[in-house]
């Protein structure tokens, strides 16, 4: 997915209502997890990030700094997320627990 056209969020469209949800992109441009929930609020905030499974069963949440994901709009209308982490990397993190 090329997203050099795609619209950046502000800094007062990062709330959970707006991110929960969206599909996180990898450092090779594929998809590697998307957003349950965010912990947290503004820049200090963590994103939970389902790595892996099928459907949403069998993944592994993830701690992920809000300041290491870039959120965008796409064409659209549609809020995802690009960061430099890999798909194998996120696997790697530890299991982020409640």
């Amino acid at each position: 997915m090329d997203h050099t056209n795609h619209v950046r969020l502000t800094t007062a469209e990062l709330v959970p209502a707006t991110l929960e949800g969206a599909t996180i992109y990898g450092a090779d441009n594929h998809k590697v997890g998307k957003i349950d929930h965010i912990h947290g609020a503004g820049p200090s905030s963590t994103a939970i990030i389902d790595v892996g499974g099928f459907l949403g069963i069998g993944a592994k949440p993830v701690a992920v700094p809000l300041t290491d994901l870039e959120f965008m709009r796409d064409e659209d209308g549609d809020v995802h997320a690009v960061t430099s982490w890999t798909k194998d990397e996120l696997k790697e993190m530890p299991e982020h627990r409640h």
